[in-house]
């Protein structure tokens, strides 16, 4: 039984880490692509309801708590690492790899540029919001749609849910 499951659970690990690194690439491309060709500060077009505004953000999520860059790549850091020890509990099948996938990579895009350029390209602006990247919109996304679709599977053998404990 141990050998059937393992490709069910190879097929996961592949599906969470292949959409790791799609939104890890589209988030350093689209990064890319701004510092490119758009001016630091500037936003194009200069106004609307949806507009690209190229900003460096040296704070954790949303620009908050600049001085708290350690602790947020520590959170990252250990947000991957539950991920990949316990991400096939969050359901079978390959949506639930999805989206843990896109929180995966979100973190670890952000984390890398944080450690390597000491600030992270936010350029997606929304006016009434903070403006985020590609990064933060798989984190939130990922998340928001894993609370209201998902349910951690207890672990085989394990004593989760039984009324006597």
């Amino acid at each position: 039984m141990a050998e059937a499951a393992l490709p069910g659970r190879r097929r996961q690990l592949v599906t969470l880490l292949g959409t790791a690194a799609l939104i890890f690439v589209l988030d350093h491309v689209s990064k890319w692509l701004v510092t490119q060709n758009i001016a630091l500060g500037d936003q194009v077009p200069s106004s609307g309801p949806v507009t690209i505004h190229h900003i460096e953000n040296r704070g954790a999520a949303f620009g908050l708590f600049p001085q708290a860059q350690f602790i947020f790549l520590a959170v990252a850091l250990a947000v991957a690492a539950y991920i990949l020890i316990a991400g096939r509990r969050f359901g079978p099948g390959l949506f639930p790899q999805v989206l843990l996938g896109m929180v995966l990579g979100g973190a670890l895009a952000n984390a890398v540029d944080r450690v390597v350029q000491g600030y992270v390209v936010d350029f997606i602006d929304l006016q009434r919001w903070p403006v985020f990247n590609v990064a933060d919109m798989a984190i939130v996304l990922g998340i928001l749609v894993g609370v209201l679709t998902l349910r951690v599977v207890p672990a085989p053998g394990s004593r989760e849910g039984d009324p006597s404990t």
